[in-house]
């Protein structure tokens, strides 16, 4: 049986009213969209923890909602129309949802990912590409991580080249692991004693399932589980909690140690080095679309 959409297009000042009403009115999922994307007119909308988003929401924005049937689909869109918030929103289109298979749908989304030319992330439902030497196991999950973004790709480049077979990651510290996707690769390339910790018990659980998934051994839990000092301590968060952190992750790293930070906007880089100049000196060791990734020895 097919499901049916509801697609409108509403200022974004009503886009949380409209919402609201379409929740009333029995639709199984709303989603909101930028109206404008992938035209010049499509604008980027992030913030960070801590910090409100610069806006509120996109100009026009494309509100689709997903009804059981046809007919509550059209039942809704006469609802909202006799509303008075309704005057500047537009009922584009009912329409049913083709079937498909989701999973072979999600899972063609995520192919295998090269980190270096001999190094790859590969979902499970992937066989390893011929040239990959190194391989880490990863399917997507609620935890942050799975090697597609930049922030990601960089951390693991330098984990290729500072890990074995000269040993130098010694222990490390991911902070912020997430899937936990650096602290494995951490224990791919030479590191014996690896602590991955993070605020997020879902993420904890994630590590700990995809290090068993990997065959590798480290220690999972929450930030009260890192302990003493670290050859190599790993974040790949964002630069408002970075910097936030300084202190704490300065004085978990041994002298000679490595700290290497990512999640950081090449826009951000002169406050992260004032941010960690009390403590060490930060540079910039590797660039991709528009992210940075900083490094310093202490």
């Amino acid at each position: 049986m097919s499901l049916f959409e509801l697609i409108l297009l509403a200022p974004v000042h009503e886009v949380e009213t409209l919402s609201d009403a379409l929740d009333a009115l029995d639709a199984l999922s709303v989603s909101v969209e930028d109206a404008d994307a992938q035209t010049p007119a499509e604008q980027a909308l992030f913030g960070e923890p801590g910090m409100p988003p610069p806006k509120a929401g996109w100009e026009r924005s494309r509100v689709v909602s997903l009804f059981a049937t046809e007919a509550l689909a059209r039942e809704a869109a006469a609802v909202l129309v006799a509303q008075d918030f309704f005057a500047g929103c537009q009922t584009v289109a009912i329409q049913a949802v083709v079937d498909q298979d989701w999973v072979r749908l999600t899972q063609s989304q995520f192919t295998p990912v090269d980190i270096t030319p001999d190094f790859w992330i590969v979902p499970t439902w992937h066989e390893p590409p011929a040239q990959a030497k190194q391989v880490i196991r990863l399917d997507p999950g609620l935890a942050f991580g799975t090697g597609t973004h930049p922030t990601t790709r960089m951390c693991l480049r330098w984990i290729a080249a500072h890990g074995a077979p000269d040993q130098s990651l010694g222990r490390v510290l991911d902070y912020g692991c997430g899937s936990g996707i650096l602290a494995i690769g951490a224990a791919k390339f030479g590191a014996l004693d690896i602590d991955a910790v993070d605020i997020d018990q879902a993420a904890v659980e994630s590590t700990c399932a995809n290090a068993e998934a990997n065959h590798v051994q480290l220690n999972a839990g929450l930030p009260d589980k890192a302990v003493g000092k670290y050859q190599t301590v790993l974040a790949n968060i964002l630069a408002t909690p970075l910097k936030m952190l300084a202190p704490l992750l300065c004085a978990r790293v041994q002298p000679g140690g490595h700290l290497v930070l990512a999640g950081i906007l090449d826009s951000q880089e002169d406050e992260l080095k004032a941010a960690y100049a009390p403590y060490c000196q930060l540079e910039v060791h590797d660039a991709q679309e528009g992210w940075i990734l900083m490094t310093a020895r202490l």
